[in-house]
């Protein structure tokens, strides 16, 4: 497990209040970047593909053969992709937009009929009516409201973009076929449940809730390894891919294709070249400041398969607001690793953009290792129609061996916004409310219903101690804002609030009782609880749970307490801006 040294880093002056920026902080372009050069070749070669000379020239070019020492530096082509990928963004972000301002005109020209606005107006009315009675937060439910009530053309043509579900019923459709034949991989053990039930009933219910609404078992016979250190994560990676024989699955929200994934991607080319099956899954606008639409063809060329999940294009996609925010890899069916890192080299502090980079992840090993399994099958057979799907998923569901060691529950899960269930938030506040001593949250962003926030408050009032950790140096200042409105709520109900002085917290952690523990995906933000695919592990009695604990208090060894400042303090008033923003804080 990692921890960070604080002497290393910048803390806040003396004569500084808290809560300012800090003075002299970490710029964004202040750290070198890895140059990029080539990898050392190896005599790597597949029937029918490249020579090898051809495979690294194009794919192996940037750690330096003396050492690999960071620069600033990026190769013309690297540039080259990178800008037309964001420009790819920006110009499918200003076409939707045009399209949606088209309607909305359309909209207004109409409505100077009486009758369309009218219509018009009884549409907005019953939009309301519903909005009002559907079972969703009332946070969820507020901002809609407002907007359709005090500007009802521009609401009711953003509601039915965004504001329904984004899944059409032909995705839903996809979804369901796939599920159909997944699930029966993975059913629930039901000595691994009366087990559970005997020595942790308080787990043992939220392994209920999970079993029967994300249909995801628990089980025993698996083992869970906690990296508090992401570069100590990512060499275990390789061990684990070097090992593989049969397949390895990846599934990132990002990829960049620097020193970082090159580390993998070195041994998935070898691995590929001797026959066995290697996919790569990545979400397209996660993926957009890293690479482009080229990345697919490079992969295949390199032997590995290679899907994008939601492509963004300039033409009008109500699905385009869910993306794939998970983080997976699978080898042989047998190990799996997630959590809150993509690969990318900020994630490993290659670089640093906004100081030191703190993430985390586990290594599950044995029959927990089958979710993470159905969560990519899921994924990559459901997401285009017209790509070929697998026809024996059995083949991936391997036997596993007895782990003598291993101690505790596992359960990996997985959320999505096509069921209407929001798991992940339901998870977190199942275990703040069956808390006994504390609940430690770290979070890069808090955006939270009401829901979450009564729970925590309530927690904390009964003697809970209620601990949540946010970034110093944020990486979006908006979000940051909109983060640090919401101190004073939790704070003045007794919930302690730390920000990360060395820079900034990507990790999705909680902790609770040293019995109960969550790593993965999953931010305390509306778009991972309700608009996005996520995963996560939730474990229970194992020894990584206790990591996982100490984990979290090196990172409030390092962190600023400000708890008091936005209790009593100037923090405590929230500007007009934070407010606003606030209010419509769920379509963030």
């Amino acid at each position: 497990m990692g921890s960070t040294d604080p002497k290393k880093y910048r803390r806040p002056s003396a004569d500084r209040k808290p809560g300012q920026t800090e003075p002299g902080r970490i710029s964004r372009r202040g750290w070198k970047r890895p140059n990029d050069s080539g990898w050392n070749r190896k005599n790597l070669r597949t029937a029918g593909s490249p020579a090898p000379q051809d495979v690294h020239e194009e794919v192996m070019h940037t750690v330096r053969a003396s050492g690999g020492k960071p620069s600033d530096k990026k190769t013309v082509e690297q540039k080259a992709e990178t800008r037309n990928s964001v420009l790819r963004v920006i110009f499918a972000v200003i076409s939707i937009s045009l399209q949606v301002g088209l309607i909305i005109v359309a909209f207004a020209y109409l409505n100077n009929n009486e009758w369309m606005s009218l219509i018009t107006r009884i549409l907005a009315f019953v939009l309301v009516v519903g909005i009002y009675s559907q079972y969703k937060t009332v946070s969820m439910r507020t901002p809609w409201i407002v907007l359709i009530m005090f500007y009802p053309i521009a609401g009711v043509t953003f509601y039915l973009l965004v504001g329904l579900s984004g899944a059409t019923r032909t995705m839903r459709r996809r979804y369901s076929a796939v599920d159909a034949e997944l699930f029966p991989m993975i059913p629930q053990e039901q000595g691994t449940v009366l087990r559970e039930e005997r020595e942790n009933r308080d787990a043992a219910a939220i392994s209920r809730y999970l079993t029967k609404y994300s249909h995801f078992p628990v089980y025993g016979n698996s083992d869970v390894t906690y990296y508090g250190d992401t570069r100590q994560a990512l060499e275990a990676q390789v061990e684990e891919l070097k090992k593989a024989e049969h397949f390895i699955f990846l599934e990132y929200y990002a990829i960049e294709d620097k020193e970082s994934f090159h580390k993998l991607l070195e041994v998935m080319v070898e691995k590929a070249a001797t026959g066995i099956e290697v996919r790569v899954f990545y979400d397209d606008l996660g993926s957009s400041g890293f690479i482009n639409t080229d990345f697919i063809d490079k992969m295949r060329r390199l032997g590995i398969a290679c899907r994008v999940f939601n492509p963004m294009g300039p033409i009008l996609n109500v699905f385009l607001n869910n993306r794939d925010h998970r983080k997976v890899m699978i080898v042989d069916g047998k190990v799996a690793f997630t959590g809150g890192y993509n690969l990318a080299n900020e994630y490993f502090n290659v670089t640093h953009p906004y100081g030191h980079w703190k993430d985390s992840g586990v290594k599950i090993c044995g029959e927990a290792v089958k979710n993470f399994t159905a969560m990519f099958l899921e994924m990559w057979n459901a997401v285009r129609p017209d790509d070929g799907d697998d026809r024996n998923y059995g083949r991936y569901f391997p036997d596993q061996p007895d782990l003598p060691d291993a101690r505790g529950f596992v359960q990996p899960f997985a959320d999505s916004p096509i069921d209407n269930e929001p798991v992940g938030e339901n998870v977190y506040l199942s275990i703040i409310e069956k808390a006994q001593n504390y609940v430690w949250f770290i979070t890069p962003y808090l955006i939270i219903t009401e829901e979450m926030i009564h729970t925590m408050g309530l927690a904390a009032k009964r003697g809970i101690d209620v601990r949540i950790i946010t970034p110093g140096i944020p990486d979006k200042k908006v979000i940051y804002s909109v983060t640090r409105s919401y101190y004073n709520t939790l704070t003045r109900n007794g919930v302690k609030i730390y920000e990360y002085t060395p820079g900034f917290c990507h990790s999705k952690v909680c902790v609770s009782d040293d019995r109960m523990a969550v790593c993965g995906t999953i931010n305390l933000d509306y778009r991972s609880l309700y608009h996005h695919f996520e995963d996560a592990c939730f474990f229970a009695d194992c020894p990584a749970v206790l990591d996982v604990r100490r984990d979290v208090e090196s990172v409030i060894a390092v962190s600023r307490d400000v708890t008091d400042y936005y209790t009593t303090g100037r923090g405590a008033l929230m500007r007009a801006g934070q407010a606003f923003l606030r209010m419509f804080a769920t379509l963030l």
